[in-house]
């Protein structure tokens, strides 16, 4: 082996010798303190890089909204980029009466369009010019992303969100020395948000649903699939909303979901980086202790019934064929949760399990293969295999395949050497999530806002290692049954002449 090789080969070594010893004693380094507004803050000292990894994550999603407000936390998520009342606008006292016409006429004309085929084809004209007219107005004293220009001056990177259907987070990186400046603006976007541009807002949202369901056949799949799934419990409507629950928010409506959940006491905050926790704990008591606390989050009532028999969805479009097979599952604090990670990782999980040996390599039936858990972890959800079969071959050719596979994993035991390649494989990807600062306030977040607390994240692997064979093959014979089965496919548009 040449020199250069080998050093490097030893550098690895070292380093990923170095990550394993800091992973296995980074539980010890969280910090954890409570506001008394109940604000969660979690924080890790890493002096690497004189940056931090600075995220809010709501434990509020789609799945807490109800049937009049479908699509609002998702909406919510665009709209508190808008600003505040000192940013994003160069005069608010000018925008406070124009925001209420706006909201007036918005009403109106919603109320309007309601009536359908007895609407005032008329009022519904006057009423849109008249919004278009008033959002104009307002546009002069808008600053546009402005946030994003502060963040930028200042040296932050990353600055996002997004949706899902257990909670909402929001995120950015930056230089250490601006952690004060990122507190100052959270702790305003938190207190003193305004719905600005909320109607043109809702336009670009419809446009996105119409560009990545509606238009799209593999999104409309997805949606139609978990519809068809969850008949009762919430996990079965999209994030975005459906289309009339768009047409139908008003800022008022989200105005009070707003104020409602997105506070103190449904958030947990982390910050990773090159920080002193003392100093931080001071500093983000500083911004936030004196912020109110909101209503806590109660849990969703719906229960989803057991399923009795297979479910069946087709979505015929111009795309190639697609197949999403879902069974459901329990979730944490159950323990089958564990089994199913492994069942996951053993069919799916890279070039040397068995579905993508079977199915890709050796019989050429699909193209890519793979398996999940979705659509949410906070309650009961779906064990999911997801199969793109390689023409000629057909979604049912693909579909009997696969049940094939998992037929074999109800009668014969995992070998050890399997599960092995599993715990290794398993420790890697948490040891790459905690590589990164943002990484980790993913995970620290995430296990906090939906397992209750971020220690299960570092007892999660521990878990799952204990899982067995025997275990294996009771779980697979329980859920993965068909009576428990949804199954949703593309069929490819015929071609008239």
């Amino acid at each position: 082996m040449k020199r250069q090789h080998l050093m490097l080969l030893i550098a690895f070594c070292l380093t990923l010798t170095a990550n394993l010893t800091w992973g296995n004693g980074l539980e010890d380094k969280v910090n954890e303190h409570t506001l008394k507004n109940g604000m969660k803050l979690l924080m890790v000292e890493r002096h690497s890089s004189p940056t931090v990894a600075a995220w809010i994550r709501f434990k509020v999603g789609s799945v807490n909204e109800r049937s009049n407000e479908r699509g609002i936390a998702h909406m919510l998520e665009h709209m508190l980029f808008k600003g505040t009342r000192t940013i994003g606008t160069n005069n608010y006292a000018a925008e406070v009466p124009i925001l209420a016409r706006i909201e007036e006429a918005a009403q109106a004309l919603m109320a309007e369009e309601l009536k359908r085929d007895k609407a005032d084809k008329k009022r519904i004209e006057e009423l849109t010019k008249l919004l278009a007219t008033l959002q104009a107005e307002d546009d002069k004293y808008t600053i546009p992303e402005e946030y994003a220009k502060i963040f930028a001056k200042n040296g932050g990177v990353g600055f996002n969100a997004f949706t899902t259907k257990d909670s909402t987070a929001y995120m950015i990186n930056l230089p250490a020395n601006k952690l004060q400046l990122w507190a100052a603006i959270q702790a305003d976007r938190m207190l003193n948000p305004v719905l600005r541009q909320f109607y043109t807002e809702r336009n670009v949202v419809m446009e996105e649903r119409r560009r990545s369901y509606d238009a799209e056949p593999s999104g409309k799949l997805w949606e139609d699939f978990l519809a068809a799934a969850f008949v009762v419990h919430p996990y079965g409507q999209p994030v975005i909303g459906w289309p009339s629950d768009i047409e139908n928010l008003s800022r008022t409506k989200a105005e009070e979901f707003l104020h409602k959940y997105y506070a103190p006491n449904n958030a947990v905050v982390a910050i990773i980086g090159d920080i002193d926790p003392r100093q931080t704990i001071a500093l983000v008591e500083k911004y936030f202790a004196a912020i109110p606390p909101g209503t806590p989050v109660a849990p969703v009532a719906d229960e989803e019934p057991q399923q009795v028999g297979e479910r069946r969805t087709e979505i015929i479009g111009d795309a190639g064929e697609e197949l999403v097979i879902g069974f459901h599952k329990p979730t944490l604090p159950n323990s089958d949760d564990y089994v199913f990670d492994v069942i996951e990782m053993l069919l799916a999980n890279g070039k040397t399990s068995r579905l993508y040996k079977k199915l890709v390599e050796e019989q050429q039936l699909v193209t890519e293969v793979s398996t999940a858990v979705a659509p949410g972890s906070l309650y009961p959800n779906l064990f999911i295999i997801s199969a793109t079969p390689r023409a000629p071959h057909t979604v049912k050719e693909a579909e009997e395949a696969i049940y094939a596979e998992l037929e074999r994993l109800k009668n014969e035991p995992v070998t050890e050497r399997e599960l092995q390649r599993i715990r290794n494989n398993m420790e890697a990807a948490e040891i790459r999530s905690m590589g990164s600062n943002s990484g980790l306030a993913y995970r620290l977040t995430e296990y906090e806002a939906t397992a209750g607390t971020w220690r299960d994240f570092f007892e999660h692997r521990q878990k799952v290692a204990r899982v067995t064979p025997d275990d294996i093959m009771r779980v697979t014979r329980k859920y993965l049954v068909r009576e428990n089965r949804t199954v949703g496919f593309i069929t490819k548009r015929e071609v008239t002449r």
